[in-house]
């Protein structure tokens, strides 16, 4: 009967422990899509973790859906930008890119894409050290570790022919996560 016992606190004792045990797999949306009228929006990262020593991709689609063979867009260098957030420090990284007016023109059912490059990384000279080292680390396309969340935009315009001559603006967002680990 004491054996019986015994047996019966262990095993409730490996049940209790196997559920305090930590789960480090975390469930990251890695892809999002996003509609807008005639147009489809998609951002997306390959993996939910990467290791600190592997390239992070990410990239942008933008689809044109409508009846016409083909439109043409206005936008900044590029429709889409990148901004992020690294969740663990609450850190900002800003996508700035030039402005210049951009003619693109999309055809119906084939995507846009661009992948991220990085942008234009700036800081002010009154932020933290931590911080400025932080963003200079992206200057050379590498993530420092974190948990990072994306909100990808595609910002453009459409003339509108049949309108008072205004063009129709577009901001269309969506949101990826991932994170990048120390593999050692």
């Amino acid at each position: 009967m004491k054996k019986l016992s015994l047996i019966s606190a262990l095993m409730f004792l490996l049940v209790g422990l196997s559920g305090c045990q930590q789960n480090n797999q975390v469930d990251y949306e890695t892809e999002a899509e996003v509609i807008d009228g005639d147009f489809i929006y998609r951002l997306s990262t390959e993996k939910a973790a990467y290791g600190n020593d592997e390239p992070v991709t990410i990239y942008a689609e933008l689809e044109y859906t409508d009846d016409q063979e083909e439109i043409e867009i206005t936008h900044a260098a590029s429709p889409f930008s990148f901004p992020m957030v690294e969740k663990t420090r609450n850190y900002e990284i800003e996508y700035f890119m030039h402005e210049p007016l951009v003619f693109t023109t999309l055809t119906r059912g084939e995507p846009l894409r661009e992948e991220y490059s990085g942008g234009q990384i700036t800081y002010n000279y009154n932020d933290e050290e931590e911080y400025k080292a932080f963003l200079e680390q992206f200057t050379d396309q590498k993530f420092p570790e974190g948990h990072y969340v994306v909100t990808g935009i595609a910002d453009f315009n459409v003339p509108d022919n049949e309108g008072p001559g205004e063009d129709i603006e577009y901001n269309i967002r969506a949101e990826i996560e991932f994170s990048v680990h120390d593999r050692n």
